[in-house]
């Protein structure tokens, strides 16, 4: 009879199987898990999800040598994907990665697969050294990234490309937002000491915790003081800087830190516009905790005749669609579901944004172009092609610079600040 412990693995091994199972059928890390809450075997179920999608070139490379035909049935090759994971993470014996890897089998509906499963892993274990190094030199492998993925950054940061993918493989950062409206950086930087929760400062309103927390731990979060957000998409409202009176646009607002910031920085009347209605709730929802007003719209913002009113703004913050590839380490099923193909069609998407929205910015006015992005096509390349196109644009300079790649303290961001002439 199996132990408690070795009853829970083989839970985690199952679900985090049907979570990649999901990613590998195109659905979402953040959907697949959704329905897992907050209990320790949910969170070994998340951990084992994330590690195994982190390092899915490195399953995916293994499996191509131990078994003789691609697996086409997902559910299993999930399971696969998640059992060698768990054996790289030597959190049990093999032993009983494997007998549990047997018995998630059977839990997952594949008890006709429990033979192929005790085979597979065990063939693994038994040429582990081998087959760890057939599989390394490949740079899938080496650097855990699809190989186009590697080529573009290599392309664009040529002298940074290694820190990039090194970066993206690690675990985000978590930071906090002071609401300065209802407290100092100072203050509740001490009110986390006393909690004897460390942080320091890495912006104005930013301060960088010593570890990741949920926010039920976090003193005064529901009473609005303080929000998650990372320190480089807090760059967005000082460069922006809207001043009180002024209206301000956040096109793409969802799920509503910016906007929410921005609000924090000025007397300033915000339209928060996005096409989907699901995360535009999450916007209203985010003003309230916080004690903020303004207006959430549901539209495509390129469409303008499905929402604007002909007032112009004297502010717009496109937070433009893309790849997310700044951001991968908190989302590490985005370098597996991307393809090459779909940055060119970011690309056509945020031209399309860019020249719709600069219709509603006043003369004099001021546009943010904002990625998450590392991609060149979706930055420099954006923006050098919307200055070709608009005679009345310039660009302004960015404090900091342009683009800022992932590192310890933050995500990668691309900003660009635009000048309508008057």
């Amino acid at each position: 009879m199996s132990s408690p412990v070795q009853h829970a693995l083989s839970e985690s091994l199952a679900g985090a199987a049907r979570a990649v199972a999901a990613v590998l059928g195109g659905q979402s890390l953040s959907a697949a898990l959704a329905p897992v809450g907050r209990r320790s075997l949910d969170a070994a179920v998340q951990d084992l999800s994330f590690a195994t999608l982190r390092d899915y070139g490195v399953g995916d490379a293994l499996l191509a040598k131990l078994v003789r035909q691609p697996l086409t049935d997902v559910p299993l090759r999930a399971l696969l994907l998640v059992a060698l994971r768990e054996l790289a993470a030597a959190r049990a014996t093999d032993y009983t990665v494997v007998s549990e890897a047997v018995n998630a089998a059977a839990a997952l509906g594949l008890a006709r697969a429990k033979g192929l499963v005790n085979g597979v892993l065990r063939n693994y274990l038994r040429s582990r050294d081998a087959l760890d190094a057939a599989v390394a030199t490949a740079e899938p492998v080496r650097y855990r990234h699809p190989q186009w993925w590697i080529d573009r950054l290599r392309r664009d940061h040529p002298d940074a490309w290694r820190a990039i993918l090194d970066a993206g493989n690690g675990h985000p950062p978590m930071t906090l937002r002071v609401n300065q409206r209802r407290t100092s950086v100072g203050a509740y930087a001490a009110r986390l000491a006393a909690a004897g929760i460390g942080a320091r400062q890495v912006g104005e309103s930013a301060l960088l915790l010593d570890r990741p927390r949920p926010v039920s731990e976090l003193p005064g979060f529901d009473a609005g003081e303080v929000s998650v957000q990372d320190a480089a998409a807090q760059r967005a409202a000082a460069l922006l800087a809207p001043a009180s009176g002024q209206r301000v646009l956040d096109a793409c607002a969802a799920p509503g830190g910016k906007a929410a910031h921005l609000l924090e920085a000025a007397d300033v009347a915000l339209v928060a516009v996005d096409a989907d209605a699901a995360r535009s709730t999450r916007i209203g929802a985010g003003f309230a905790r916080l004690g903020l007003h303004g207006t959430v719209v549901t539209a495509d913002a390129a469409d303008l005749a499905g929402w604007y009113d002909g007032r112009p703004f004297d502010r717009v913050l496109l937070d433009a669609p893309c790849s997310a590839s700044g951001v991968v380490r908190r989302h590490p099923d985005i370098k597996w579901l991307r393809r090459e193909e779909d940055v060119a069609g970011f690309a056509r998407q945020q031209d399309r944004l860019l020249d719709a929205l600069w219709q509603v910015l006043a003369p004099d006015g001021r546009m943010l172009y904002a990625t998450c992005s590392v991609f060149r096509e979706e930055n420099a390349d954006r923006i050098d092609a919307f200055l070709a196109r608009h005679g009345d644009a310039a660009a302004l300079s960015v404090p900091g610079g342009a683009q800022w790649l992932p590192d310890a303290a933050h995500d990668g961001f691309f900003y660009a600040l635009l000048a309508k002439a008057r």
